[in-house]
């Protein structure tokens, strides 16, 4: 089945304002049979956005009016093409209790869900780790090496694996692999093949799902999936279930690059 399982959409605050149905009609007119919308859902209670204009999830009070447009429009296309309601959740060191509060909460509506590491907390400071290269070098140099921010970051999503989030967890993994966005920009070889490793024994022993990610090659200083291609084959040796995202933030975006991926997955 032709399936895109991570899809943004117009409730996305630094996205595009591109209707649902633009989405929609796109996979359709490609042969997807299968599409999650994962908006990114409101960072938990209490967190302060590090980004400039603290965009980074929806607003608490389109959740329900987001769901409600997914649900109409499931009902609309119901011949067409299958669609499921879903959220890209963060993991945020320190706001466990705060993200399982609200999984409790908007859970039993959601069909699909991503659970991803965009914030690495380091000395009580937290910072949006794929904001810019900027960003990524200036942290690099706060926590003491490019190749601390890599350990830093695989540290955090093995807790995001590991966290006790409730019954409405998220059962697939983002993008776990998303350190990877400035390698070109560090311009420094950091080999970090056994902490992948290590990450996809976690994802199995969990019996979580793994997000094979295509959006890496659009950005400039990336130019791969997350994870990178060699270890899709190993992700299918521990039998992890793989599953395809675009992490299209506009319509045009819908499936791009899946030519890489879709037949390894």
């Amino acid at each position: 089945m032709k399936r895109d399982a991570h899809i943004h959409s117009p409730y996305c605050p630094h996205g595009s304002n591109d209707g649902f149905e633009l989405y929609i009609e796109k996979a359709i007119s490609e042969g997807i049979q299968d599409i999650t919308f994962t908006e990114h859902a409101p960072l938990p209670r209490g967190f302060i956005d590090p980004t400039p204009l603290q965009d980074s999830g929806m607003r608490q009070a389109d959740v329900l009016p987001y769901i409600q447009e997914i649900t109409l429009l499931k009902e609309k296309y119901a011949n067409q093409i299958k669609i499921r309601v879903g959220f890209e959740v963060d993991f945020i060191e320190g706001f466990e209790q705060q993200t399982c509060t609200w999984l409790n909460e908007f859970g039993p509506l959601i069909d699909d869900a991503i659970l991803s590491v965009h914030f690495l907390k380091y000395a009580n400071e937290y910072v949006c780790i794929d904001y810019s290269k900027d960003v990524f070098l200036e942290f690099s140099k706060k926590v003491g090496s490019v190749e601390q921010v890599y350990q830093l970051y695989y540290e955090t999503v093995r807790q995001s694996i590991e966290a006790d989030l409730g019954m409405y967890k998220p059962m697939r993994i983002g993008h776990p692999t998303l350190v990877h966005k400035f390698r070109l920009a560090h311009n420094e070889n950091i080999d970090d093949h056994q902490q992948i490793i290590e990450i996809l024994h976690c994802i199995k022993e969990h019996d979580y799902e793994l997000d094979v990610n295509s959006a890496g090659y659009a950005k400039a200083f990336c130019q791969e999936s997350y994870p990178p291609i060699p270890y899709i084959p190993i992700s299918k040796n521990l039998q992890v279930k793989l599953i395809f995202g675009s992490d299209a933030h506009q319509a045009k975006d819908l499936h791009q690059f899946a030519e890489k991926l879709v037949h390894l997955s």
